[in-house]
Parts: C-alpha cells; sequence; structure tokens
C-alpha cells in the first residue's frame, strides 16, 4: 500500500447555478447526501483521505462549472469568486490540498488573466476546463482548438502548468444520436466519447506542433482514447481527410498527455493504458463525490503490479507534474 495523490476530487459552490448542476447525476435520494459531500472539504473528505491513505487531493470545480455559464461577465465573475475559495481551502490544509483553478474561457483575455493569477499569485497548480464553452448563447459551444484560444495555449506553455480537460455532456439539441436514450449520457458513455474527440480535436488542430511543451490531464484511463488510438492512427494514414500535423495521434497521446484512474477501476484496462502509454504518465485518481474514494483506494492499493510502478502512480508522477 502506497501513499496516494488524486487529480480530480470535486468541490462545489452553494449558488445553485453551480452546485445544482451535478443532481442529474444521482438518483433523488442520493442527492443531498452528494451535494453535502461537494460542499464539504475540510470534514468527512478529509476523514476519507485519512482512511485510504490518500495524502493530498487536488480540489477542482464539478461539471460543467464555469463553461455552461454562456454570459461572459458572470463567467469571469464566478471563475474569480471560486478560485478564491479554492485558494483558501488550499491555505487552511496546504499538507493535504491542493487546486485547480476555473476559468472563463467565454472570454479568451479574461481567462488568461485569470490563470496568470491563479498560479502566479494564489498558487493554484494549473487549471481543469468541463470540455466546450457555451459563449454568447446556451447554444453557441466553442472547442478549445478554436483560434480564439491561440494567446491561452500560449500562456499555458509559458507557465508550465497543465490542463486538465474534464467531461461534460454534449447539448442535447446538437446530439440526435442520443435521442430517446438518455441513459447514453453522462459518465456512462457520452462523457468519454465527448472528451476523447475534444482531445483529438487538440491533436488534429496542430495544437502540440506549435507548443510542444503543454501537458493536457484526461481522466477515466484517456478516455476511451489508449483502446482505440491505433487504429485512429491506421485509418487516417489510409485516408487523411485534410490532416496536417507532424506526428501520429498516437505520439501526442504520449508526450503530451496525461491519464488519470478517476472513474475506471478496472485492472484489465489500466494495464491496456499502461502498455500504451507507460506508467510515467498514469496518475492516481478517484473522482470524489461522484465515485467511491475507498473503492477506488482499495482497488489500486490490490493492484498487483511492481512497487516502483504503483509509487509513480500513486505519487511521484503527480508530484513531478504538479510541483508537489
Amino acid at each position: 500500500m502506497v501513499d496516494k495523490i488524486a487529480l480530480e476530487e470535486h468541490f462545489g459552490a452553494t449558488d445553485p447555478d453551480i452546485v445544482e448542476q451535478s443532481a442529474t447525476h444521482f438518483t433523488a435520494g442520493a442527492w443531498p447526501a452528494h451535494r453535502d459531500m461537494l460542499l464539504d472539504i475540510h470534514g468527512a473528505r478529509l476523514r476519507i483521505m485519512d482512511e485510504c491513505r490518500i495524502e493530498k487531493a487536488v480540489l477542482s470545480l464539478l461539471s460543467p462549472g464555469i463553461q455552461s455559464l454562456h454570459e461572459a461577465k458572470k463567467a469571469v465573475d464566478w471563475a474569480c469568486r471560486l478560485n478564491d475559495h479554492a485558494a483558501e481551502q488550499v491555505v487552511r490544509r496546504p499538507d493535504r490540498f491542493a487546486s485547480f483553478a476555473a476559468l472563463p474561457m467565454q472570454d479568451p483575455d479574461a481567462a488568461v488573466t485569470e490563470l496568470r493569477r491563479a498560479v502566479t499569485e494564489l498558487g493554484l497548480v494549473g487549471a481543469l476546463i468541463n470540455g466546450f464553452s457555451q459563449v454568447g448563447d446556451e447554444h453557441t459551444v466553442v472547442y478549445l482548438d478554436d483560434p480564439r484560444y491561440a494567446g491561452f495555449w500560449a500562456a499555458v506553455e509559458e507557465l508550465d502548468v497543465p490542463v486538465y480537460l474534464h467531461p461534460r455532456d454534449p447539448l442535447k439539441a446538437i446530439s440526435p444520436q442520443y435521442e430517446g436514450h438518455p441513459w447514453l449520457y453522462g459518465s456512462a458513455w457520452a462523457f468519454s466519447v465527448e472528451t476523447g474527440t475534444h482531445a483529438l480535436r487538440l491533436m488534429g488542430s496542430g495544437l502540440f506542433d506549435r507548443h510542444p511543451g503543454i501537458s493536457v490531464i484526461l481522466g477515466h484511463l484517456g478516455e476511451l482514447l489508449p483502446f482505440n488510438i491505433w487504429r485512429t492512427d491506421h485509418r487516417l494514414a489510409v485516408a487523411p481527410r485534410g490532416l496536417d500535423v507532424r506526428h501520429p495521434f498516437g505520439h501526442y497521446l504520449r508526450t503530451n498527455f496525461y491519464l488519470t484512474t478517476s472513474g475506471n477501476f478496472r485492472t484489465p484496462a489500466l494495464l491496456n493504458t499502461i502498455q500504451e502509454v507507460g506508467a510515467d504518465r498514469l496518475l492516481f485518481s478517484a473522482d470524489y463525490p461522484f465515485e467511491d474514494m475507498r473503492e477506488a483506494a482499495a482497488w489500486f492499493d490490490g493492484l498487483e503490479l511492481n512497487e516502483n510502478d504503483l509509487v509513480k502512480i500513486g505519487r511521484t508522477n503527480a508530484q513531478r507534474l504538479l510541483r508537489l
């Protein structure tokens, strides 16, 4: 059993625009308890961390969070206040907590300003962005490969901090493939498809050719990408369809991405991911409170991996990436 650092551990805010977004991920009976878990940081959460030998948790705002606030002014205001709140929690227990920043991607210049403030003044360790942002109105979506974010990605590379690309559901109005099948939404399926596709957009945009020093984190053992990246590259070599990047996508996955175990406690899947990207690119996470911290830790502690890889995945890869 090794001491662990967990990288995708969510918190909420009391404003209903934020915390109530997560109610759809639970039954009505389970939601009140999980709402309390999102709002709690220094109480039960910390006691469970002790029980599970999680020495530090990296906090992040729940999904879709700031990305759903299509009014830019509101998004900027909420991001600043939530990052101040997160920093205050870290200051109370810097030995046990760190935090990613929430960013108002609806206003790219403001997002750069807030990222700089969060990292250089508040001491946050990077950013977590909940997928695409709704910009101007609730029906307009903008992904992170959009040219308007060129300055943002330059700042990410300059500051040398990672961006955690976290899932959110696609909008129902533009997702007819899910119509009539609500069970396809959320973490059961749509989260991974949406986020894996978003990551491929970043690779295909040439982002990592322009900024080879950028690190992006994906949860849930890579949002299906490790299991299909060979076929993606294999078929693109036959029919590139206008793709113009320097390397196969597998290269970017192994060079510019880190993958966490959040919410995917499946040993054969982990072993496949290690074979695809290497143990140096994997990080322990639980996905609390959407997943059970005890289940995540018990699974990880029971893995039959060599001690060196367990320590890397459990703790030292995160220490190196986040400078903890």
